[in-house]
């Protein structure tokens, strides 16, 4: 804004009111010098302006109104009244309002320094109630920080809420079935620290045992490979003690109270290959199929499924599963370190004590619908691990819930029956290894979990007379130079392959353990 136009402003000359309406004027008196407004030329404010040119300049500084006393401001003053622009009274007017102004200046001058200085106090009071509120939610995050880590320690001294990718959204569920539990007698478990009280291990110990990886620098399993009957090479899989010690409480205290089917003769007390043989001897025909990695093919989640619908929570289920379970691991060397990496999903490892019940238990909605089956085509059913048999008569007949069984035609078969075999075993998440499957009449040897049954179980004629040369040979060459396959303990062998023998054949596993007995 302008001097001149801040001069109007200030005494209201830049509009003008409406006609009618003028405010009274307001009479004022003022000590006038008539000299001070005389009017002025040009030429002379000219000179006059030259004769103060070295003087100090008040115009540059918009924030005062120069003095009267001044001579170029008298100048100016004489020039504004010669041109008519201001009146001497409103000059004297405004020079008093400059001299009021100077005089408070220094006043208004303190003020501003004092709001200054109280304004930098409240800043910096402001500043350090920041600071204060800063380190107090600083020490409040640490608190919290500190609480969340000790409740997280104490969490997992007590409770396992996480257990691996793919495998832990289970955990949180807490609520077994007493009830049901009770009317089976087996443990009440509820919480992952109810099992590890009944496996007397600590939390984070069950924690560790039961934690699932995809590559691991240490595993609980010693692995190795025997050669298969039919080749190839089977792989094995021992629990560390620790874990052995925990797969056979398993065993005994939920596993074994569990009911199993009766064509079931594998890893069952009081059952064996000669009871799963009895029921095949002397049919007109014995049909054999296998199934295709049994034990890896029951998988983790079939596992705990099996433990809930017992009755246990989810949470425990889980940890029972992961335990009884592994997945097939390649050893990979890495930057130095060895790691186990998982090469498919967890399974029933071969070697722990839990797999074959557990396999039997798995297999049970299998079994009832294979001996069903059975009984539809007037045959004995039994299984044995992963052997399936099948004995009957031929021609196949089919009853069909008739009371007297039909003459089977030719289009259902042994053909019909095993394609029959297959889509169940398929449906129940099983596979017929189909290079393994035989159908063995009266007029060639029939086998049954290696003992011929054609008439009743036996130990195949070969393996007898193997066993006899042996123990003829060892009376004149000594027993070690009969070890042409090999084995690293020939003698324990020996005893076992007879031991073998007197269970199926106790007549003649009586006289082979006689001669046995010489050669000591």
């Amino acid at each position: 804004m302008g001097f001149f136009s801040w001069l109007k402003k200030l005494f209201g000359m830049e509009e003008r009111p409406a006609p009618g309406r003028q405010k009274p004027a307001v009479h004022r008196t003022f000590d006038l010098d008539p000299g001070d407004f005389a009017p002025i030329s040009r030429s002379e404010f000219k000179r006059g302006l030259q004769a103060t040119a070295d003087q100090e300049s008040w115009f540059d500084r918009g924030n005062i109104i120069p003095p009267a006393d001044d001579p170029r401001t008298r100048l100016i003053d004489r020039a504004l009244v010669t041109h008519g622009l201001l009146s001497p009274e409103q000059l004297a007017e405004i020079h008093q309002a400059g001299a009021e102004m100077e005089r408070v200046r220094a006043v208004l001058s303190q003020i501003e320094e004092q709001a200054v200085l109280a304004g930098e106090a409240e800043v910096e009071k402001e500043r350090e109630r920041k600071r204060l509120l800063k380190e107090q939610k600083k020490a409040d995050a640490e608190r919290r920080k500190q609480q969340r880590a000790e409740a997280v320690a104490k969490r997992r001294a007590t409770d396992i809420i996480y257990l691996g990718r793919g495998v832990s959204h289970r955990l949180n569920d807490r609520h077994s079935d007493v009830d049901r539990l009770r009317r089976s007698h087996l443990p009440m478990l509820s919480t992952p620290a109810d099992l590890a009280s009944a496996l007397e291990l600590t939390v984070p110990r069950l924690r560790w045992l039961a934690f699932h990886t995809e590559a691991a620098t240490r595993i609980h399993y010693v692995q190795f490979r025997v050669p298969k009957k039919s080749g190839g090479q089977r792989t094995l899989s021992a629990p560390h003690k620790t874990l052995a010690r925990v797969q056979r409480w398993i065993l005994d205290n939920i596993l074994c109270r569990l009911e199993i089917e009766s064509s079931a003769h594998g890893f069952v007390r009081g059952r064996s290959i000669l009871t799963n043989a009895y029921a095949h001897a002397g049919r007109d025909v014995v049909i054999n199929a296998d199934l295709e990695d049994f034990f890896p093919s029951i998988s983790f989640f079939r596992v705990r499924n099996v433990f809930q619908r017992t009755g246990y929570s989810g949470a425990v289920a889980t940890i029972l599963a992961l335990l009884c379970t592994e997945c097939p691991r390649r050893i990979v060397q890495y930057e130095g370190q060895t790691y186990y990496v998982a090469t498919g999903p967890r399974g029933l490892p071969q070697g722990a004590c839990t797999s074959p019940t557990l396999s039997n238990i798995v297999s049970r909605r299998l079994d009832r619908r294979l001996a069903g089956l059975a009984r539809k085509f007037n045959l004995q059913y039994s299984r044995y691990a992963d052997d399936l048999t099948w004995s009957g008569s031929l021609p196949l007949p089919v009853t069909n819930g008739n009371p007297a069984p039909q003459k089977a035609p030719h289009k259902k078969g042994v053909g019909y029956f095993l394609a029959r075999v297959r889509h169940i075993a398929e449906e129940e998440g099983f596979h017929i290894h189909p290079a393994k499957t035989r159908v063995l009449r009266r007029h060639a040897a029939q086998l049954v979990t290696g003992l011929v049954v054609n008439v009743r179980p036996n130990v195949p004629r070969k393996e007898i007379r193997r066993i006899r040369a042996i123990l003829h040979h060892a009376r004149h060459e000594g027993l070690e130079a009969q070890n042409r396959e090999q084995h690293p303990n020939f003698r324990s062998w020996l005893a076992g392959k007879i031991a073998y023998i007197s269970m199926v054949r106790p007549d003649v596993g009586a006289k082979l353990a006689a001669q046995f007995r010489q050669l000591s």
